[in-house]
């Protein structure tokens, strides 16, 4: 971290593996180029992490992901530390700050295609755990892209990597493909 010149900011651990792995198979080497991704511990630290790291603390570049349903708090986090006005998700963009619609596994899911997860899931072992969690009743109602989605909540940060290597690099979610481009 004391070469970066760029901070990513994440929410958690997942969305910091996500990221590396995807720079890894794009041929990047973040750290070689000054690019750290710190993961926040949520999206609350956010302020936080923008007075330690922005203008009015080390003053490196800065850039992020967030989930849909954060993006008012970090819209706000960005206005607060001084980044910004009355921003828009574009303006979100142009500061280099991303926002996954639902979250980044609805977006991994999305580009990968169900079947493709499914088979992410099997080679894991875990294709029975699967089936009962979609026999549960609260899930039934779900779509198959839902039920993945809700089954990796909890395993996100195992296979957050096992996604990213099983993505077409010609399919991969704008936010990440957006966010790797800005630093």
């Amino acid at each position: 971290m004391a070469e970066a010149r760029t901070i990513v900011l994440v929410e958690g651990t997942s969305d910091q593996r996500a990221l590396e792995a995807l720079a890894r198979r794009l041929g990047r080497n973040l750290a070689a180029e000054g690019v750290a991704v710190v993961r926040m511990g949520g999206a609350q630290a956010i302020g936080g992490c923008l007075e330690q790291y922005g203008p009015r603390g080390l003053d490196l570049r800065l850039a992020g992901l967030c989930d849909a349903g954060e993006e008012r708090y970090v819209r706000r986090a960005l206005e607060r530390a001084g980044l910004g006005a009355d921003l828009t998700r574009s303006g979100m963009e142009e500061l280099g700050f991303y926002v996954c619609d639902v979250d980044l596994e609805d977006e991994l899911t999305r580009s990968l295609g169900p079947g493709a997860v499914e088979r992410v899931i099997e080679a894991e072992g875990e294709t029975p755990s699967f089936r009962t969690f979609q026999k549960q009743p609260e899930k039934r109602g779900l779509t198959l892209e839902g039920q993945l989605r809700e089954f990796m909540w909890n395993r996100k940060i195992r296979y957050a990597t096992l996604l990213v290597d099983a993505l077409d690099l010609t399919r991969v979610p704008r936010p990440l493909e957006r966010l790797l481009a800005a630093v």
